[in-house]
């Protein structure tokens, strides 16, 4: 039983979907209380669509931080900045992990920035922040999610979640396929112990990785965390504490999700990287050639279930705005798949290389097994120190896929799995098993109080499917 707990412990806790904290090489990690932390400031979905409201929070100014290195301006953001001068409608973009999705962590105060530099110009602002995710998900969520919104600049913030660089490399690929003349920013946030990296003038491993996507593809990049390192070599800020101390900056809580005045810092940052960015003026279409890393995430999308999959008669369809417990992701899903008897299935086909869903977890959620071809598989757990998985197996590995997970005590929140195929033509039938996972061995005996007054509420083995994801095409 204590392998077991400490096995679902640390599935839980690097688990896709789940918090997805960086692998550095750094040896830099989470304590369990900022863990429990970051659990709290985990949550649905934010409006896709946002607007800054000046009363809400104070203008953020660049201030006189300088360090040569904090922004690599590249290329520019020269069609960006001939829309702005031109007075143009203007769409920005945001996407990345719970940093991009929070209120104050940067995003808000930097929109709010711009709009008040800016005042002649009409701004839309797209939030496609999703907590706990990394590039990986966001290469299937960028169509729907910022595409489809005709952005004029993406910002893209996915360095404390596990910086991915192929899906990076699939992240700005897209966009410049779908437009040339979309400019593009790589953001830089860091964690607990990385403000040290910055003070011995080094970059951090996996920022490093990210830049080198940045350098080939000539995008500018800001990093965001340097002053907050300087300050914090001053003796002027705490990087994190649970109260806030006189005559100091209190960044972070956790160690990850800024506060208002660590966000302050953080869009500070983007407006001097900015500034510097705007000397550069040439409106250019963005070329697209070989890729450094991989094209393989180029062709990564999600779909509607229904519209993607054939579904028993076992299953409904849910709006979300119609469940107390699931109109907090609206704004990702506008329906799901509901079912919650074993046997249930539904089935899809596709031509490509790796599939997944997308879905809620939840306190009643339960297991899911799978038939590739026709033929049950067993599922091997791949883990890289960027991207975890699944490959299929007829011999070794789990029998099903297990819905329920350590963030899914008492709550509800968004959580995506990906299983790899050979390339090449699949029909995949996903069927909700009669096993159910030991719940409680999966939860700490901190988050035993509601199981343990609630079991009725974890016997169940629903399922709720909110997309699947394809890295190919639907057939």
């Amino acid at each position: 039983m204590e392998i077991k707990k400490r096995y679902h412990l640390f599935k839980s806790v690097f688990f896709i979907g789940m918090i997805t904290l960086l692998n550095t090489g750094e040896s830099i990690a989470q304590s369990s209380d900022d863990l429990s932390k970051i659990e709290a400031s985990q949550g649905g979905a934010s409006p896709l669509v946002f607007e800054p409201k000046e009363n809400d929070m104070p203008l953020i100014a660049p201030g006189n931080f300088v360090n040569a290195s904090e922004t690599a301006v590249r290329e520019g953001l020269g069609n960006f900045f001939h829309k702005i001068e031109t007075a143009q409608p203007v769409t920005v973009a945001f996407i990345g992990g719970s940093i991009t999705q929070g209120n104050f962590c940067y995003r808000l105060q930097t929109a709010r920035y711009l709009q008040h530099l800016y005042p002649k110009v009409s701004f839309k602002w797209v939030n496609a922040g999703v907590s706990g995710t990394g590039t990986d998900l966001a290469a299937f969520r960028l169509k729907e999610q910022v595409l489809d919104y005709k952005p004029d600049l993406v910002f893209i913030e996915f360095a404390v979640n596990k910086a991915y660089a192929p899906g990076m490399e699939g992240l700005i690929r897209q966009i410049i396929n779908n437009n040339q003349q979309t400019d593009i920013c790589l953001l830089y946030t860091i964690l607990n112990g990385q403000t040290k990296i910055y003070q011995d003038g080094k970059i951090p491993e996996n920022i490093a990785r990210l830049d080198s996507l940045a350098a080939y593809y000539k995008l500018p990049s800001i990093h965001l965390g340097m002053e907050a390192a300087e300050l914090e070599k001053e003796g002027a800020l705490i990087w994190k504490n649970d109260k806030p101390v006189d005559g100091k900056i209190l960044f972070s809580n956790d160690g990850i999700h800024p506060l208002a005045k660590g966000g302050n810092l953080y869009a500070a940052a983007i407006a001097r990287g900015l500034e510097k960015i705007e000397k550069v003026q040439t409106p250019a279409a963005h070329q697209l050639g070989p890729p450094l890393i991989t094209d393989s995430w180029d062709n990564a999308r999600m779909f509607d279930p229904f519209v993607a999959a054939t579904f028993d008669a076992n299953w409904k369809f849910i709006r979300t705005t119609d469940s107390v417990h699931l109109k907090q992701f609206s704004n990702w899903f506008n329906k799901v798949a509901y079912a919650d008897q074993p046997g249930a299935s539904f089935t899809f086909r596709f031509k490509g290389d790796l599939f997944g869903i997308f879905d809620i977890g939840g306190p009643e959620v339960g297991q899911l097994q799978f038939k590739v071809d026709g033929h049950p598989v067993l599922l091997q757990r791949m883990s890289s120190p960027e991207l975890i998985y699944y490959v299929t197996d007829n011999t070794q590995g789990e029998p099903t896929l297990d819905r329920f997970n350590f963030f899914c005590n008492d709550r509800y929140r968004g959580q995506h799995d990906l299983i790899q195929l050979t390339p090449g033509v699949h029909e995949i039938t996903v069927t909700i098993s009669d096993k159910k996972a030991d719940k409680k061995a999966i939860l700490t005996e901190k988050q035993s109080q509601d199981i343990s007054q609630h079991p009725e509420k974890y016997e169940r083995t629903a399922v709720y499917i909110g997309k699947i994801l394809i890295r190919g095409q639907i057939i």
